[in-house]
């Protein structure tokens, strides 16, 4: 009896030994499951957080995507309108080009034309001349005609000469060659041997024009004229006439050289 009185202190306290060990053990388990719910709910919360984060990380590049893909079509139509840009200046520069060229090609035509016209109107407005030492002012189809009548002359062909000059008198009575003229008139039937016709055009171009320069040339010649028609007499009278008047003049000289053949 005193024995299991004593023991039962000895169980009471293993008792309550083993039941706080128990509690200790539930209690460890509970805090385990605690922890591993929390742990548990922290990983299910870092999956939400990371698959929300990647959705978001998703929805981001396909923006970013779309974004990229936005700026890709629209730096596209920039080239494309870039293109576009550099072929009209290109055209617009061939344009340009063709356009210089066209105004270049007109102005070099109009003053072709305004040379052409230049030249027409020179050709009709008058024009000074001098002829013999003295000079005035003649019509551009008056100076060629006389042009090519002396030019005949002195290809020798007296016929066609002659009928040149004839035709100058006429057709320009007032002209300021008519001096000139009727004194290579002179010369040119002298040429073709018509000495009466010379002799009468020599006498003319002397009466009209005794200061003209060739004056004392052409009673020379109308004194040849006269030796040449058998009129040594007149030859003679005609030569001292000229050595009278113009004694200083070359023709004078060789009118006295001409005077010892006259007889």
């Amino acid at each position: 009896m005193h024995s299991r009185t004593l023991m039962m202190p000895a169980v009471l306290a293993a008792c309550l030994l083993g039941s706080g060990a128990a509690r200790a053990g539930l209690f460890d388990d509970e805090e385990a499951r605690k922890a591993i719910v929390d742990l548990r709910q922290r990983i299910t919360a870092g999956d939400d957080a990371s698959k929300q984060r990647a959705a978001e990380n998703a929805a981001a590049t396909a923006q970013l995507a779309e974004q990229l893909a936005a700026l890709r079509r629209s730096l596209l139509d920039l080239n494309n309108q870039l293109e576009a840009m550099r072929g009209d200046m290109a055209k617009l520069r061939g344009n340009d080009e063709q356009l210089l060229r066209d105004v270049s090609e007109l102005q070099k035509r109009q003053k072709d034309a305004s040379q052409v016209l230049d030249d027409r109107l020179r050709k009709l407005e008058p024009s000074k001349v001098a002829v013999d030492g003295r000079e005035f002012m003649v019509e551009a189809d008056e100076k060629k005609a006389y042009d090519d009548a002396i030019a005949t002359l002195r290809g020798g062909e007296f016929d066609k000469s002659v009928a040149a000059l004839v035709s100058f008198q006429k057709r320009y009575p007032a002209s300021g060659y008519t001096d000139s003229v009727r004194f290579w008139l002179g010369n040119a039937l002298y040429g073709k041997r018509d000495y009466k016709e010379a002799i009468a055009a020599f006498r003319s171009f002397v009466a009209a024009a005794p200061e003209h320069p060739r004056a004392p040339e052409a009673l020379l010649a109308l004194a040849n004229s006269q030796a040449e028609m058998k009129d040594p007499r007149s030859a003679r009278k005609t030569i001292d006439d000229l050595v009278k008047t113009y004694p200083q003049s070359e023709a004078a000289q060789a009118g006295k050289e001409r005077l010892a053949s006259l007889k």
